[in-house]
Protein backbone atom coordinates (compact mmCIF):
# COMPACT_ATOMS: atom_id res chain seq x y z
CA UNK A 1 0.00 0.00 0.00
CA UNK A 2 0.98 3.53 -0.78
CA UNK A 3 0.74 7.15 0.58
CA UNK A 4 -0.06 10.29 -1.35
CA UNK A 5 0.51 13.94 -0.34
CA UNK A 6 -0.98 16.44 -1.74
CA UNK A 7 1.40 19.19 -2.00
CA UNK A 8 -1.02 22.38 -1.33
CA UNK A 9 -1.96 21.32 1.84
CA UNK A 10 -0.06 18.25 3.28
CA UNK A 11 -3.00 16.17 3.58
CA UNK A 12 -1.69 12.55 3.15
CA UNK A 13 -4.13 10.34 1.77
CA UNK A 14 -2.93 6.42 3.06
CA UNK A 15 -4.49 3.46 1.01
CA UNK A 16 -4.21 0.97 4.19
CA UNK A 17 -6.27 3.42 5.94
CA UNK A 18 -8.93 4.84 3.14
CA UNK A 19 -11.32 7.87 4.45
CA UNK A 20 -14.05 5.91 6.11
CA UNK A 21 -15.79 9.43 6.74
CA UNK A 22 -16.12 10.10 3.28
CA UNK A 23 -16.78 6.69 2.30
CA UNK A 24 -13.82 5.47 0.98
CA UNK A 25 -12.76 2.24 2.92
CA UNK A 26 -9.60 1.17 4.00
CA UNK A 27 -7.44 -0.55 1.13
CA UNK A 28 -8.51 1.80 -1.16
CA UNK A 29 -6.00 2.35 -3.89
CA UNK A 30 -5.29 5.70 -5.44
CA UNK A 31 -5.88 4.32 -9.13
CA UNK A 32 -9.26 3.44 -7.49
CA UNK A 33 -10.11 6.76 -6.56
CA UNK A 34 -12.11 8.76 -8.99
CA UNK A 35 -10.62 11.14 -11.18
CA UNK A 36 -13.15 14.03 -9.87
CA UNK A 37 -12.07 12.88 -6.65
CA UNK A 38 -10.26 16.08 -4.25
CA UNK A 39 -8.48 16.58 -1.44
CA UNK A 40 -10.89 17.03 1.45
CA UNK A 41 -8.90 19.62 3.37
CA UNK A 42 -8.00 21.85 0.52
CA UNK A 43 -9.82 20.36 -2.78
CA UNK A 44 -6.86 19.91 -4.90
CA UNK A 45 -7.33 17.51 -7.34
CA UNK A 46 -5.35 14.23 -7.72
CA UNK A 47 -2.88 15.79 -9.86
CA UNK A 48 -1.88 17.55 -6.90
CA UNK A 49 -1.03 14.92 -5.30
CA UNK A 50 2.54 13.11 -5.02
CA UNK A 51 3.59 9.43 -4.15
CA UNK A 52 5.81 9.44 -0.57
CA UNK A 53 7.01 7.02 1.72
CA UNK A 54 5.98 6.76 5.53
Amino acid sequence: MKAYMCVICGFIYDEEKGIPEQGIPAGTLWADLPETWKCPDCGATKEEFEMIEI
